[in-house]
C-alpha cells in the first residue's frame, strides 16, 4: 500500500519493519541516533579557505599533492574542490608541466638551431608532416624517412 501510495520514494518493506519495531519499543523521534566514532570536522570553512588559496597559487597540482599539504583525506579535498570550489577535472595531457633548467636549456637550443637552419634552408617547413608543442616531425621525401 505504501508503494502504491509513494511509488518509488517509498520505503522499503524491510525498512518499515525496522521503523515499526522501533516506535513499538517507545521511540518517538524519527531523526538517526548518534553514532560512535570520529566527528566530521574537515569540511570546515577555515579548510575550504586554505584549499582555495593553494589552488589559485597552482592549479597544475594533483588532489595527492593538496592532501599531503593540508592533511585530510583525499575524498574531503575532491568534494571541497568540486562542491564547495565548483571545481572540474580537465585533462592533464594539455596542463603544461614544470620544466627543470635542463630542459629549458635543451628547448632553447633546439628552437636556435631550428632557426638557423631556416634560414639556411627556406623551405624546412614544407617538409613538417606533424608539429606540436613538443616535438618536430621532418620528412624527407627523397630518403621517404622521418
Amino acid at each position: 500500500m505504501l508503494k502504491e501510495l509513494s511509488g518509488d520514494n517509498a520505503m522499503s518493506r524491510a525498512r518499515v519493519f525496522v521503523w515499526d519495531k522501533r516506535f513499538s519499543e517507545g521511540r518517538e523521534e524519527v531523526e538517526d541516533d548518534e553514532r560512535p566514532g570520529r566527528s566530521v570536522t574537515s569540511r570546515t570553512e577555515g579548510n575550504v579557505q586554505k584549499i582555495n588559496e593553494i589552488v589559485r597559487k597552482d592549479r597544475r597540482l594533483s588532489i595527492r599533492m593538496i592532501v599531503d599539504m593540508v592533511n585530510i583525506n583525499k575524498e574531503t579535498v575532491r568534494q571541497i574542490l568540486h562542491d564547495e570550489l565548483n571545481m572540474t577535472k580537465v585533462c592533464a595531457k594539455l596542463v603544461p608541466k614544470n620544466l627543470t633548467q635542463d630542459q629549458k636549456d635543451n628547448r632553447k637550443n633546439i628552437c636556435s638551431d631550428t632557426m638557423e637552419r631556416l634560414t639556411e634552408e627556406p623551405d624546412l617547413l614544407t617538409h613538417v608532416i606533424t608539429g606540436d608543442e613538443t616535438w618536430i616531425f621532418q620528412y624527407d621525401s627523397e630518403t621517404k624517412r622521418f
